[in-house]
This record gives C-alpha cells, sequence and structure tokens, in this order.
C-alpha cells in the first residue's frame, strides 16, 4: 500500500497553500489531500468550530487510512491541530506527522497579541491586503507567491480560530505521541518561541530549522519542505525497523 499525505493550511489561508507540495507529490505519483478547514477556501461561508476542523481531519485521515498508511502534513493552526489529533488517547490512523511553523502553546499574553496584531490589520483599509501583498512580494519566490491567497482569505475566522486554539491541551498531547514527528521551521519564524517545550515533551522527534526561512517555510524554500515530506515518506515505507526509520531519531 502507497503512503497516503494529507495536508493541513494555516490560519486565514486554504488549501491552496500546498499548492507547491502537491504538484511535487504528484509528480512522485503519491496520493496527496489537502483539507479545507471550516471557515477557509472552499468552506468560505461556514462557521469556524475546533470541532468542525477535527472533523475534516478525522475524514481525510481515515479516508486516506483505507488506501494505506497516512502521513499527517500541518502547517501553523494547522500544523497545532494535527499535533492535538495524532496526541489524542485513541491514536487515529497516522503513520507519521510533520508539524511546521506551530512551535508555540497557543495561551496567554503571546496568544493575545497575535489576536491583537491580528485586529489591527483587519481594522485597515481592505483589511490591511496591500500590506500582506507587499509582505509576500518581498519574502516569497514568484512562483509560489499567490498561493496562500489563491483559495481566498479567511478574515471573518481569524479571530475565532485564534481563540478556539487556547482549549488545546498540547502538553499532553505531545507527550502521547509515538509515530515518527519532524517539527519544521523557518529560522525567522515568530512561533519559535516554545520549539525547545516540543522537542523535550516528543524526545524522538527530529527538529528541522531552515535557514532564512520565515513562517510561511513551506512557500518560501519549498525545495527544502518537500525535502523534508521525501524524508517523512521514505521512513514510513522503510517501516520501524528499515534504515530510513532512524532519520526520525532527535537531532
Amino acid at each position: 500500500m502507497r503512503v497516503q499525505v494529507v495536508l493541513v493550511h494555516g490560519i486565514r489561508t486554504s488549501a491552496s497553500m500546498w499548492r507547491a507540495q502537491v504538484a511535487h507529490l504528484e509528480e512522485r505519483g503519491i496520493d496527496v489531500t489537502a483539507v479545507d478547514l471550516p471557515g477557509h477556501g472552499t468552506r468560505l461561508q461556514e462557521t469556524f468550530t475546533i470541532d468542525g476542523a477535527f472533523e475534516a481531519i478525522d475524514a481525510a485521515v481515515r479516508a486516506a487510512a483505507e488506501r494505506g498508511p497516512v502521513l499527517l502534513v500541518g502547517h501553523s493552526m494547522g500544523g497545532l491541530l494535527a499535533v492535538e489529533y495524532v496526541g489524542r488517547e485513541d491514536p487515529p490512523p497516522v503513520a507519521a506527522l510533520i508539524a511546521a511553523s506551530c512551535t508555540a502553546i497557543p495561551r496567554g499574553l503571546g496568544l493575545r497579541a497575535y489576536r491583537a496584531f491580528a485586529a489591527g490589520m483587519n481594522a485597515l483599509p481592505g483589511r490591511g491586503q496591500r500590506l500582506t501583498n507587499a509582505v509576500l512580494r518581498a519574502t516569497l519566490p514568484l512562483e509560489t507567491r499567490s498561493d496562500f491567497g489563491a483559495g481566498g482569505y479567511a478574515y471573518l475566522a481569524q479571530d475565532v480560530a485564534l481563540r478556539s486554539l487556547s482549549v488545546l491541551d498540547l502538553a499532553a498531547a505531545l507527550r502521547r505521541i509515538r509515530i515518527p514527528v519532524w517539527f519544521v521551521n523557518g529560522q525567522w519564524d515568530q512561533l519559535r518561541l516554545h520549539e525547545k517545550v516540543f522537542v523535550a515533551l516528543v524526545p524522538h522527534a527530529e527538529l528541522i530549522v531552515v535557514p532564512r526561512a520565515t513562517h510561511l517555510v513551506t512557500a518560501m524554500r519549498p525545495e527544502v519542505f518537500n525535502a523534508v515530506l521525501g524524508l517523512a515518506i521514505a521512513t514510513i515505507e522503510a517501516g520501524p525497523d528499515g534504515p530510513a526509520a532512524n532519520a526520525g531519531d532527535a537531532a
């Protein structure tokens, strides 16, 4: 059975953020599903709820698991949700996890500051889209620059989604994870805040820090992120006793 990849996007964006990864995987003949969470992308008119987000992830994972072992990949909010999902007391059918740009516990002052920043952006003319576009032009290569906004921006879902993340018990979830895990962060990612905590709670995980990359590491350095996908897929294919399995050991 072939490895199946399920991709979960971050806040405000959609499944379109994974276009470089989807193209790379499809070229290799690997089945891939990019999920749209409630209130995002093709589900933009829906209301975001944390339960609805987990239902979307679970539906995609269980459908994929019928065809082969599942590699679950999440970015930012999608990474936090993927960690919580994989770390359930009753583990879902996931063979390995890549959690990107999400090593921060969404609680307290940090979460309040992020919500305040998002509210300030939404208060700007055009919800700050001109500033967002300028940042994307300055940081992303031309071939991936439009990917984050191609599915539309979930302005209305942003605050409720951020607020919902505070209910996650990530420390407990991380301690329960027994599958191969890769935490991937850009060197300049603002969500590296609790990076050491995440690695300490999952001692078999590997931390990969991508030089000269920001929070949008999947689009800023797609070739590097695609290489991590290849590493995870090879690890799953090799199985628990194969030579690639050791690639998941802590750095």
